[in-house]
Parts: C-alpha cells; sequence; structure tokens
C-alpha cells in the first residue's frame, strides 16, 4: 500500500524520494551519523536501513550476523523489539556462546559463524553485515588475537567468497517459509583490480529488493591514491526471500576466459588488431599470417591472408612501415 511521500536529503543536487513510510527506496543515503552503535567501530553501518527493514517486513524474530558494532542490537532495543539474537565471532561482544541448545536473546559473542549452527530457528528476518574481506581487519584489530574463521582474515579473495557462501546458506537455511535475510555487503578495489562482492558470492533465495546505500564520510575519502582513482561510494542492500519450504535457489556466477581467436563475433580488424598489440611493434605481414592461421576465422576461409592484408588496407588505425610491414596507428582516431 502506498503511504505518505517523504522528501530525503539530496544526493548530488537530486532529492531523493519515497512513497513509503519505511524510507526505503532503491538508493538510500544518510548524510547524517544515526545515534545506533559505536562510532569508532570501523564499518560500522548506520543502523536505519535495518530498522526501515524491520518496519517493512514486519519481523518479530530477528537474528544479526556479524554484529559487532552493536548498531543492530541498539535498533532492536530502541523498537522494544524483545526476540532478536545478535551474534559475532568477537567473545567479548556479548554473553558468551554455549552451544545451539541454550535459549539466547540479546548479544552473543563467541559465535563462530563457520563452524556453529545458528542458535535460532525459523526467523523473520536475519541481517548480516559482512567483512568486506580484507577492507577492514577485526581479530586482532578491533578485537582481541587475529582469529582463523575471522572472514576478514581469509588469506585470498577466493577463500573470502567460499567462506562467505557458507554462511549464507546456513542464514538462509535457517529462515521460515516467507523470511527474508537481508545481507549490507559493499564493493572493493585492492591492487588495482575491482572485486564485486555481490556478483561472485553465491545467491540463496530470491532477490527481492537490491537497494544501493550512498558512503557519507568513509575512512577512503580521507586517503590519497597515485594515478587515476575512481573511488567507491556505495554499499549493496541486498534482500532474499524464502518463498519454498524445501526448495533452495541458487544463483552462482561462473567465470571462464575464453581465446578471441576462438570467438565467433570477432570482427577480422578485432584480430588483426589484436595480434598487433601481442607483438607490440611494427610486424611482417608473414608473422600476422602465422599468428591468426589458428584462428576461427582463419580456419573457415582458404583466403584469409588475402583477407588480412584488405583488412589492414581497408582501415585507418593501421599504418605501412614499409613494404609488407605494418603497425597500430595509435595517433589515428578517424573512423573508417
Amino acid at each position: 500500500m502506498l503511504l505518505s511521500l517523504k522528501i530525503k536529503e539530496p544526493i548530488g543536487g537530486i532529492k531523493m524520494k519515497t512513497v513509503n513510510d519505511f524510507n526505503l527506496t532503491s538508493v538510500i543515503s544518510y548524510p547524517q551519523r544515526s545515534k545506533y552503535g559505536s562510532n569508532t567501530w570501523e564499518g560500522n553501518m548506520d543502523g536505519r536501513e535495518f530498522e526501515s527493514l524491520i518496519h517493512y517486513t514486519g519481523a518479530k524474530k530477528i537474528v544479526e550476523v556479524f554484529g559487532g558494532s552493536g548498531t543492530g542490537y541498539d535498533v532492536c532495543q530502541s523498537l522494544g523489539i524483545k526476540n532478536s539474537v545478535h551474534l559475532d565471532l568477537n567473545p567479548d561482544f556479548g554473553d558468551l556462546y554455549q552451544g545451539p541448545k541454550y535459549e539466547y536473546t540479546g548479544k552473543i559473542g563467541g559465535w563462530n559463524a563457520l563452524k556453529d549452527d545458528l542458535p535460532v530457528s525459523g526467523a523473520d528476518l536475519v541481517f548480516s553485515h559482512p567483512p568486506y574481506h580484507s577492507m577492514k581487519i577485526y581479530s586482532g584489530n578491533m578485537w582481541g588475537e587475529s582469529h582463523p574463521d575471522d572472514l576478514s582474515r581469509s588469506a585470498s579473495y577466493e577463500e573470502f567468497i567460499h567462506k562467505l557462501n557458507i554462511v549464507n546458506a546456513k542464514i538462509f537455511s535457517s529462515l521460515k517459509r516467507n523470511g527474508r535475510h537481508a545481507i549490507l555487503i559493499g564493493d572493493m578495489k585492492s591492487k588495482g583490480k575491482y572485486y564485486s562482492l555481490i556478483k561472485d558470492m553465491a545467491w540463496y533465495g530470491d532477490l527481492e529488493s537490491h537497494m544501493v546505500k550512498v558512503q557519507h564520510n568513509a575512512s577512503s575519502y580521507k586517503s590519497k591514491y597515485n594515478g587515476k582513482f575512481i573511488p567507491i561510494m556505495h554499499e549493496h542492500l541486498l534482500v532474499f526471500k524464502k518463498g519454498a519450504i524445501w526448495a533452495i535457489p541458487i544463483t552462482a556466477v561462473s567465470r571462464t576466459v575464453k581465446d578471441l581467436k576462438d570467438s565467433k563475433v570477432a570482427t577480422w580488424r578485432d584480430l588483426v588488431r589484436s595480434a598487433l598489440e601481442s607483438i607490440g611493434g611494427p610486424a611482417p605481414l608473414n608473422q600476422l599470417y602465422e599468428l591468426l592461421a589458428e584462428s576461427s576465422k582463419a580456419r573457415n576461409n582458404a583466403h584469409y591472408k588475402e583477407k588480412i592484408r584488405q583488412t589492414l588496407q581497408l582501415y585507418s588505425d593501421f599504418s605501412s612501415v614499409s613494404r609488407g610491414v605494418w603497425c597500430l596507428d595509435y595517433t589515428d582516431t578517424r573512423v573508417a
């Protein structure tokens, strides 16, 4: 049901609007810090996204995973929700986890997301805010000693994604029918490579909503970077719903690397340009013939050598250095 229209804080001069009383749109922005959680905790979430989701879902039985900053606990306390459990690996986070047979409420520390069962089954809403791989290190830095099952201490990005998938699968299995798992997670860049966590992790359940949360006053804003760099100014809030009791819808991305020479859509222009790029300078025709002889196009064209010569002569991004020797013309921006 559509309710009252509200105007939110502007992002880049654009007024954000929402057409419901939950303050949720596909873009979330909180320029001013909320009252929830610890402002000294690195990677602390705002809390209002969690609060809005509780109102939106009408959840009465709530679990929070990776609750280290205390934000989720503060939100539930503020809303007067008694049936909530907030879990973290840090043993000093709250009452110490004693095993799955006990009944828990409030903050529970020493809970291992990889090895321990969720102490609550049949939750309406599970909210998780995992580390973004090694962007912020928690055990041995924010609390206690380093812990091998701390996701922020994963030895590699691949190990991190594998462990995150284990946690997300466990969370989804614990939900009641029509329950939801909301995960707040960001992207990261390391050593010049961009890592999209939401793309690489497996999705468990049906995606109900994807919200982009604008980051304000992130620590990266204060950093200076060498060379060209586009700062990451957003996080993702994904809401997955468990629509069936037994079925587990899983969406997983696989990455493959193919040879351009075997591509059915690559043009002769693409192939010749790539051949010259790989050579790294002027190349005689015989070298181009040899390099492209095993390409899919050459195997299906008895006159591929003539086609290579035609391509070199046809497009302005190729230049003749001398008779039978060609190079790439990086200065010519004309369209042939």
